[in-house]
This record gives C-alpha cells, structure tokens and sequence, in this order.
C-alpha cells in the first residue's frame, strides 16, 4: 500500500492511498494556483490574482509565495477574471462566465454593479472612475455607475479588449487581441488610436512609474516595453505562451500567467519564479504512440514523455488548436482526437499546427474513444447521448443517459459509458444501456485493459477496478485529489464568450500498454500514475 499527500484549495489536506499490490505516484506537481489571470498590486503589498478556473481571489505574498484564498472557491464571485481595487480597499472583479461586475467589501459583501457585460474581462479604477470592458468581438468598454445606474459607453466594435489602464496622459490605453496591436482611447470617448502593433497576441497594458507601458503577449510568451511616445520596444523577458497580466510593487514587475503562474521579472533577461506554472485542471488523458502522455487542460494541451515534463504541444492562442480542449484519445502518431469545449470532435495535430473537425453543434462533450471501424465515439454530458462520428455521418448509439462522462472501448470492441449522474458504468449495445456496476458516487474518467474496466469516482474521490463479467468493482486507491474539495460546491462555470463553453471539469484516467494507469488530479491540478507490484 502506498500513499500520497494532496494539496487542496480548501485548508485540510487528504492522504490519496493505493491498495496493496499498486503503487502511487505523481507525474506533476499540485499546482500552487489553479489558474492566473487578473492581477493587481494591494495596499499591504500583496499580489491579488483573479483565478477564472479556481473560481476564486488570491492574495499571494511576493517574497515567500505564500498563497492566501481572499474570495474562496464555492464563494459569490465565479470565475473572475481581473480585479481592481478603490481607495476604500474594495475590490471590483469582472465574471468572465457570469457577464457581470461585482463589488467585494473589505468585510466581504458582495453586490453587483453591472449585471449586463458578456465576456466581462478587463477593469481599472482611476481617480474616482471604475472603467471595465468585454472580450469579445464587438467588445464595449464602459465607465460602471458603483452604484448600479446604467454605463456610460466609451468606445464600442473593439475586436476582444483585454487587461487595460490610464496612462499619464490620462487617456486609456488597451490591447485589442483580435487585430494583435494596442489602442488607446479618450475617457470622454471618440475615435481610438493605435498605438501599437505586429505584436505577440497582447492581452495587458499596464503603466510603469516612468510612463512605459508593460504588456504581456499571450501567444509570443513575451513580456515588452514600450514607449507610448516615441514607440521604441524592448523585449524584458520571454516566458513562453500564456501570459495574462502586468502588476507592480514599486518599480518591481509582476506578471501571471493563465496556467497559474506569476514570475519577477528582474531585468537584462533574468527572472524569478514566485508561483511556479502547474496545470489548471487537468481533464482528458490519452497515452499514445510512443507512450507518451496527451494532457488537456481546457486553453492548454500538454505531453508528458516517459520519465520527463510536460511540454507544452498547443493552446487555444495557437495556429490549429480546435479549441478548449477536454476529452482525448490517440489516433496515430503525433495526432489526437479530441473533444472540446464549444460542442466539436476535432483531430489534431499540434506538432502541426492542424486539425481537422469531425462533427460539430453538441452540447457539453466529455470523453471519447476509438472503435474498430474508426468512428469517433463520445459522449455528449447535457444532451445525454452517447454519439459515433464515422466519415461525416453521425449516428446515436444510446440515448436517455444521465450526464454520461468517460467513454471506453475494449478489444473486443464492446462500448462502455459512465453516467455521472446516475452513478453507474453501462454497456451499450443495440441502442440500449446495460447497467454493468451502479452504486457509485460520480463516476467520470473510464478506460478498459486486460478484461478490466477503470473508473474515477469524483465525490467517493477513489479509482474503481471493474471485472464487467462479474458485475463487481473493488477500489484500487482512494482519497485521490478529484472533484471539489471537502466542504466546497463549487458554482457553474459557463461559457467564455465564443472562446470555450461550460467548463465543466472532467476527472479522466488513462491507461498505457503495460497496464500503468493515470489519473487527472483536477483538485490539485497533477498528473497521478498507479502502477501494479511486479509478482
């Protein structure tokens, strides 16, 4: 028997065990932050994060990365994805998922102030005046009335605004993603100007104490500085895709990045880690080729290689990438089938920088599988469907199921789903389900190998071994880091915009050749990796 100390958002911690003749480990570390995105200095010197994925408000100490829930997961503000702060301590934040700004009191009240911006993303505060906007296609970018009257319009038609801020002229100088340059803008409103462009995809403006922008690149990886002025650019630092945000502590430069890190950067091309980048979830696993490891992360995919890192192979930012990545399998070397979070069966192929989509317009996919003739099996979780994709048509194998998840196929070529919602794992056949185990709590993540199948139960948090002859299932390891933790219901994360749909997690085990199985430890956001004792 084996354990494994998990690290969880809520304070207490769970010891994840293994039944005796497996052995547990991890492949990846537990995240510090699940997820980095707005980030704004406090008066006591903190870093405030908004974490979109972890639905909640950190504060984190810059000197010891000491990480402090300020609005908790399970809390009244979701999803948010930038925060500012007033003179009075209150910080305003804009629900990414729930197209409103919401106000959190010092002694933590919350009230919304706009209840009607889709997409909201970007806020700042400047002498008296909250100014928040949409990243979206035809995005707005709106003076908010703190009291709850209704916005004054700024500017509107932006092509996805993002992170923003006053400069010292007192204009607002923002990055506008969908035409790669930054724009700025009187607060009384008028034609934009651009200030810059041909840039890395930017997705913050920030002002440095001597009037310098400081702007992330979300796709390029790149932190830059320029010169509103005169233009000049200087590249500060290149920390690879997924950056967010820009913050200061006097004249030290903070910057986060979406897989939920944050780094100093230190100057002449030196940084300094503060919170190191993890994995927000993780989601599907699929074991390919070369046994290597495919890890979707919503915007992210990654490999994990025998014995090595993850690596990351696409995101959402990039060339090809089909989408928020959920569901996977292999299909051949170098490529995938996925599924993703805007209701698409895709292939791709990341190395590449291609994929091709299979079928599109579903509600809520999860996992999918590979059968004999080559269709594309998957399960559709709202619609309650368990479909096959195969040269174009799509046919359904079952319907009528509860919220089913993980999908699996043996080699005997017999389709396996799990029904989260009713706690059982089914055979599908003839366009019937066949309870093959029920009596679980929330059964996800499914995968089948020698006569066996595997699932992780999300809420009993343990890996069930299933002998589909016998009708029986035994756990294999327990107190794993899936699923919410302890105490906590988290709230409904829905769609961004056009950019990814209901982020509804998805607790996924894989398993290789060998038999090593591997787990997605979304409450902690590692890669878990049972193993049977040689006899």
């Amino acid at each position: 028997m084996t354990t494994l100390l998990s690290r969880y958002s809520a304070p207490a911690a769970a010891t994840a065990v293994a039944v005796d003749g497996w052995t547990l480990s991890r492949l990846t570390p537990p995240s510090r932050l699940y997820g980095a995105n707005g980030l704004r200095t406090g008066a006591d010197g903190r870093l405030y994060v908004a974490q979109v994925t972890a639905s909640q408000i950190s504060a984190v100490d810059i000197e010891t990365g000491l990480v402090e829930a300020i609005s908790p997961m399970g809390g009244k503000i979701v999803a948010p994805d930038d925060i500012a702060f007033d003179e009075a301590g209150n910080i305003y934040a804009t629900e990414i998922t729930e197209g409103r700004v919401s106000m959190l009191a010092p002694d933590g009240t919350v009230r919304v102030i706009q209840g009607d911006m889709p997409v909201a993303n970007p806020i700042t505060y400047h002498q008296g005046r909250l100014i928040a906007g949409e990243c979206r296609i035809g995005a707005r970018i709106m003076e908010l009335d703190r009291d709850g009257g209704a916005p004054r319009v700024i500017l509107e038609g932006v092509p996805m605004a993002n992170a923003f801020d006053v400069g010292p002229d007192g204009m607002l100088y923002f990055p506008v993603m969908g035409t790669n340059e930054i724009w700025r803008v009187s607060l009384t409103g008028g034609a934009p100007e651009v200030v810059a462009g041909d840039l890395g995809v930017p997705d913050s403006v920030k002002f440095d104490s001597k009037g310098r922008i400081v702007s992330t690149q979300v796709a390029s990886g790149q932190v830059l500085r320029i010169d509103p002025r005169s233009g000049a650019r200087e590249v500060l630092a290149e920390l690879g895709p997924g950056l967010d945000n820009v913050s200061f502590v006097g004249d030290r430069i903070f910057v986060s990045s979406i897989p939920g890190e944050i780094t100093e950067i230190l100057g002449g091309g030196q940084v300094r880690s503060v919170i190191p980048r993890g994995l927000q979830w993780p989601l599907g696993l699929a074991v390919g080729a070369d046994d290597g490891l495919f890890v979707a992360d919503g915007a992210f995919g990654y490999t994990l290689a025998p014995g090595g890192g993850l690596v990351l192979a696409g995101m959402i930012f990039y060339p090809g990438c089909p989408g928020y990545l959920r569901g996977v399998v292999s299909s051949g070397p170098g490529e995938w089938v996925v599924t993703t979070g805007l209701g698409a069966v895709a292939r791709y192929r990341p190395g590449a920088g291609e994929s091709d989509m299979i079928a599109t317009g579903y509600d809520q996919l999860m996992g999918v599988d590979i059968a004999r003739d080559g269709s594309m099996v998957f399960a559709e979780y709202a619609g309650g469907r368990l479909l096959s994709a195969l040269g174009g048509d799509v046919t359904e194998l079952a319907t009528g199921l509860d919220k089913p998840m993980g999908v699996a196929i043996d080699s005997d070529g017999v389709v396996y789903v799990t029904e989260a919602g009713a706690g059982r794992v089914v055979k599908v056949a003839g366009g019937k389900a066949q309870t093959v185990v029920d009596g679980l709590s929330c059964p996800q993540g499914l995968a089948a190998h020698g006569g066996k199948l595997f699932v992780v139960d999300a809420v009993a948090k343990a890996l069930f071994e299933i002998d589909p002859e016998a009708r029986t299932s035994r756990a294999i390891a327990t107190d794993l880091p899936v699923g919410a933790p302890a105490g906590v219901t988290p709230k409904f994360l829905g769609s961004i915009g056009d950019m990814a749909g209901p982020m509804i997690p998805f607790a996924d085990v894989a398993v290789a050749g060998d038999g090593t199985l591997y787990v997605s430890g979304d409450a902690e956001g590692s890669v878990l990796m049972l193993r049977r004792v040689a006899a």
